[in-house]
């Protein structure tokens, strides 16, 4: 069993994403033990900007001498896209920044695309496998708010992940994680640790369906009562 884990967050510690990412695999670890799970930090490991080189030689005509920038680029294409193929499910755990996605995650997906066997967008590339996409968003985002419609990661997120790549996507979401350290949202509070509590036990729910999903049928079988 191999599980794919994306970390955007810039923080180390602290951070709300890692946090109810490490419960999602918590699960995952204590139905696969022995399962290796692939890992990109973007935010502590960005990727080099490579992205023009990656279309330059995504889009060059047969027996194009390719530069060795490009050479580096399209290898490093065909790493990103092999980390996503060979797993059999995935963890995102993606912060809201300044309203929409991190930089560093669009550089991401933005180089993928450029890979032969992502290229064709009506073709899904992951069809079927399922993820967590786990985000945190510092202020209040939902229906009725002053930010209502100011979240550009999510929608965005859906489509590439969802609509695109073909994942079974469940999400688990905290707002408000701003509130204990932004003195005009001391108010906020209480529910900003109702949400954190409520997007944990999401975390952890998916997690274990997810684990349930991918467990072998024999063993299944083998779980069942007399």
């Amino acid at each position: 069993m191999k599980f794919f884990r994306l970390d955007a967050s810039l923080r180390s510690e602290g951070s709300v994403t890692r946090m109810l990412a490490d419960a999602v695999e918590q699960e995952w670890r204590r139905e696969f033990p022995d399962a290796q799970i692939v890992r990109r930090d973007l935010g502590r490991n960005p990727l080099p900007p490579v992205w023009p080189e990656a279309v330059a030689a995504s889009l060059s005509a047969p027996g194009h001498v390719r530069s060795d920038k490009q050479i580096a680029a399209t290898a490093l294409v065909a790493e990103l896209a092999d980390e996503l193929l060979s797993a059999d499910a995935y963890l995102f755990a993606i912060p809201l920044y300044n309203f929409g996605v991190p930089q560093h995650v669009r550089h991401w997906i933005d180089l993928i695309v450029t890979d032969p066997r992502a290229a064709d967008i009506n073709t899904q590339l992951l069809a079927g496998r399922p993820a967590v996409l786990v985000e945190a968003r510092g202020g209040g985002y939902a229906p009725g708010t002053p930010r209502e419609g100011w979240d550009h990661l999510t929608p965005y997120l859906r489509h590439i992940l969802g609509d695109m790549w073909g994942l079974d996507l469940a999400t688990a979401e905290a707002e408000l994680t701003l509130a204990d350290v932004t003195p005009a949202m001391e108010h906020l509070r209480d529910l900003a640790r109702q949400q954190l509590e409520h997007a944990h036990a999401t975390a952890i729910a998916h997690g274990a369906s997810i684990a349930r999903r991918l467990r072998p049928a024999s063993q299944t079988a083998e779980r069942r009562p007399a």
